[in-house]
């Protein structure tokens, strides 16, 4: 909905991101293939290009995949909808060598538009050829005005996403990251038009 802001008269957006709290859009990367996809099923291509609005690099064992070191970005898509997307293995230290220079330029990954490429990598084991992607991280200047629209809806809404929540996490860096309080956990299923106009919910302390 469009509107405007009185005191400087510039125009203003109210409930421009979708986003059912906990529940975020998955994009998955499939570094067998190379590619990205929603849920498993639809094709994005091999890169993705994204202003995050919250991330978290951590260590946990999720998704019935062991204990890894696990990088966890969220963003929103060209529609609006807010996506979650899971990077382990050598992507991980990838993200890291973007993030050291971006922190010496007094800027974080909320500040840039980031670019993620999957590069293809083969390995020769017992004289057989194996191939296999993984996540390379580039980035650019960002319009600051869907920065601050970013900034703004991660400092109002609880990013998270539940399935890979467990509580035991060893947490290595996180920015806009939130988990609600455990009593928030267990709210009653939201109706459609709920979930697609979601009302601010009360931080986690």
């Amino acid at each position: 909905m469009a509107g405007a802001d009185e005191s400087t008269g510039e125009e203003t957006w109210a409930n421009r991101f979708r986003y059912l709290p906990g529940h975020p859009r998955q994009i998955r990367f499939d570094a067998k293939a190379g590619q990205f996809n929603i849920n498993g099923t639809t094709p994005l291509g091999q890169s993705l290009s994204f202003i995050p609005l919250a991330w978290r690099i951590f260590q946990d064992d999720i998704l019935n995949m062991g204990r890894k070191l696990w990088a966890e970005l969220f963003f929103a898509d060209d529609k609006g909808a807010i996506c979650a997307v899971l990077f382990h293995g050598y992507s991980v230290e990838n993200l890291y060598r973007l993030i050291e220079p971006l922190f010496y330029d007094d800027l974080t990954l909320a500040d840039v538009t980031v670019k993620v490429t999957a590069e293809k990598k083969q390995t020769t084991k017992e004289g057989k050829t194996a191939t296999y992607y993984i996540a390379q991280f580039s980035y650019e200047a960002a319009d600051p005005a869907e920065v601050a629209a970013r900034r703004d809806f991660a400092r109002d809404f609880p990013i998270w996403r539940a399935e890979t929540y467990t509580g035991a996490a060893d947490m290595r860096i996180q920015h806009g990251y939130t988990v609600p309080a455990e009593d928030d956990h267990h709210e009653p299923e939201p109706t459609a038009a709920e979930a697609a106009t979601p009302a601010p919910l009360q931080l986690a302390a």
